[in-house]
This record gives structure tokens, C-alpha cells and sequence, in this order.
């Protein structure tokens, strides 16, 4: 059997992650998001007023079928594909609801085979990163390094059935918000600080939205590697 350690950071203690609950507009759709890293979860249990728990989970994962969206067969435009299927995006250009367009072409993936996702975390800058591309305003390659900036995180999400019958509460930490709502602050601080100075450099060459559109760029293509 093999067992995975994840936390689930909230502002409240979680006993049971209920199948069913959870709102379809996140990253990922429905779902119990959760991380392997326990300094995240506490970060992603606090917000400015108050402390935050970070519930502990062991998963059974022997019999689960994960996609991971950061494995070598996949790329950041499958993940931003997922995300503008299942979070509310405010298309403000032509290029960016062409784009939309294209990503569903060409990079959508059939979900309902997956107990689990592995992906990042499309938090405030993330988000943000993702959107810019989607306009036209950052490269592909600005895009992948900024989902790197600051190290904002890997989420894995339960989705199936199957996958919340194989979790169990193990206990919990309490995360204390003059410590860990101000990681979080600068660590998304310093993930916009970074793209901030990779914008000024500019990416003259890259490839855009817009140059995948006209190309018709598909997914095993060399330079999306």
C-alpha cells in the first residue's frame, strides 16, 4: 500500500473531506485541494484577521488514477487550459477569446478517468500570470518562468469518489496569522517582483498567443517543451 502525506490548510478543522462539496469555479473544478507541503498549507490557511489550521490527511494512493499536470507529457498551456474551462475569466480582447478558443482545441484533456490532479496553484499572481499570456502580453516562455517565481505552489486535488474514500484525518497544526499571512504576502510579492523584472527584459522572439494561433501550434511541438 502507499500512502501519501497531505495537508488542507482552512480557517476551520476538516475531519472529513465530503465528496460533492467544493465550488466548480476552482482551479480544477470540484474537488478537495490539498498540498504536500506543510509550510504552504499553513500559508494557504491564513488571511489577514485571523489564524488558520493546517488539517493533516494521510491518502491511499495505490489504486488512484492521478494526472499530473507537471509531468514530462504535459505542458503550461494544458494547465491553463483547464483553468479557463472551470475558472470565471474575464476575456477583455479579441486574441485572448481566440485563445481560449485554441487552448480548448488543442490541449483539453477528459478529466472524468482521473481520481486525482497534481497542478499548480493558481493563486492571485498565478492567475494573473496566466491572464497576460492569454492577452498577448507575455511570451510562453515569460509564462513558464513565472510559474516558477517564488515557489507558490503544487496543489493535489481529490476529485473522484474513489479518491475521498481513500483519505483519512490525522490531525492538525494551527497556523498563526502574524507568522504565516505575512510568508504568504511575501512570497507572492516576490514571485510579482520577479515577473516584474523578466517583463523589463521582454521577450522579443518568444513565442505569443497570438504566434500559436496563426501557427496552429500543437502539443508535441519542440518549442513547447
Amino acid at each position: 500500500m502507499s500512502e501519501l502525506h497531505l495537508f488542507h490548510g482552512s480557517s476551520v478543522i476538516i475531519e472529513q473531506s465530503i465528496f460533492g462539496r467544493g465550488r466548480s469555479y476552482n482551479d480544477y473544478g470540484k474537488g478537495f485541494y490539498c498540498t504536500e507541503s506543510l509550510e504552504l498549507a499553513k500559508e494557504w490557511a491564513c488571511n489577514s484577521d485571523s489564524d488558520g489550521f493546517a488539517n493533516e490527511y494521510l491518502l491511499e494512493t495505490e489504486d488512484l488514477k492521478v494526472l499530473n499536470l507537471n509531468s514530462a507529457e504535459y505542458n503550461i498551456l494544458h494547465w491553463l487550459c483547464l483553468l479557463m474551462q472551470h475558472r470565471r475569466v474575464r476575456i477583455s480582447s479579441p486574441v485572448a477569446q481566440r485563445g481560449k478558443e485554441y487552448l480548448q482545441r488543442n490541449f483539453s484533456i477528459d478529466l472524468k478517468h482521473y481520481d486525482a490532479i497534481i497542478g499548480y496553484r493558481a493563486d492571485d499572481s498565478y492567475f494573473a500570470f496566466a491572464r497576460a499570456f492569454l492577452s498577448n502580453e507575455i511570451s510562453y516562455d515569460q509564462l513558464s518562468r513565472a510559474m516558477q517565481l517564488g515557489k507558490l505552489g503544487e496543489q493535489f486535488m481529490l476529485k473522484s469518489k474513489r479518491a475521498f474514500d481513500c483519505i483519512r484525518f490525522v490531525g492538525y497544526e494551527i497556523a498563526p496569522r502574524d507568522i504565516y499571512y505575512v510568508k504568504r504576502k511575501q512570497r507572492d510579492e516576490q514571485a510579482r517582483a520577479g515577473y516584474q523584472a523578466d517583463l523589463e527584459r521582454g521577450d522579443i522572439e518568444g513565442l505569443f498567443m497570438r504566434d500559436l494561433i496563426r501557427e496552429g501550434v500543437a502539443s508535441d511541438d519542440s518549442r513547447l517543451l
